[in-house]
């Protein structure tokens, strides 16, 4: 276990913990939960046409299949990752780290959380944590989040991640995105907008 600030890290079980979170990797038992996050308009929004909305468990669970198949192939850090509340265990949301199509040089972190866990930092919690990961695990320099224009929420949560906006691009998935990057010397610095505060 290796541990940074509010970050542990266990590259053999895959497993990312933060002051609030467990991130592990997916489970096929996970469809119900899945379904609630990546079959909600809100998320789906975003992410089509890259992943259309899944509603039906018996194809969530052929997803999540690919994903964990996909994830137990790729080496660290690359990854999907499902975001569980540290205290009931409860699957509240996603996050991945993935290379960009379509000369999947460059690292993404993606993150979804089902609606009605929003406001509370969960996705900037788990976009730090998997960050941490990337850059104990692998030696990279900068990792990256693409946003759909409008997408306000997401850019707000890049911006808490640490993230800063590098500019316009139309060379991932066939889609104009805003293009976010959060440099290796930058992690933390200053601490992370997703952290608790400190106690008195």
């Amino acid at each position: 276990m290796v541990e940074h600030r509010h970050v542990k890290l266990d590259p053999e079980t895959r497993h990312i913990e933060t002051r609030r979170l467990v991130l592990r990797p997916w489970r096929l038992d996970d469809d119900a939960a899945a379904c609630a996050i990546y079959g909600a308009p809100e998320v789906a929004r975003w992410l089509c046409p890259a992943l259309p909305a899944i509603v039906d468990r018996a194809e969530m669970r052929g997803m999540l299949g690919v994903w964990i198949a996909e994830s137990d192939a790729a080496e660290l850090p690359m990854g999907r990752w499902a975001i569980t509340e540290k205290r009931s265990g409860q699957v509240i949301g996603g996050v991945a780290l993935l290379p960009l199509p379509p000369e999947r040089s460059d690292l993404e972190i993606g993150w979804q959380l089902a609606p009605a866990m929003w406001g509370h930092g969960y996705g900037a919690e788990a976009g730090h944590a998997v960050a941490h990961q990337a850059f104990e695990n692998a030696g990279l320099s900068e990792v990256f989040a693409v946003i759909r224009p409008g997408n306000h929420r997401a850019v707000a949560t890049a911006r808490r991640v640490g993230m800063e906006w590098v500019g316009e691009t139309d060379k991932y998935y066939g889609l104009t995105l805003q293009v976010y990057r959060l440099w290796k010397a930058d992690l933390d610095l200053p601490e992370p907008a997703c952290a608790d505060a400190p106690e008195a």
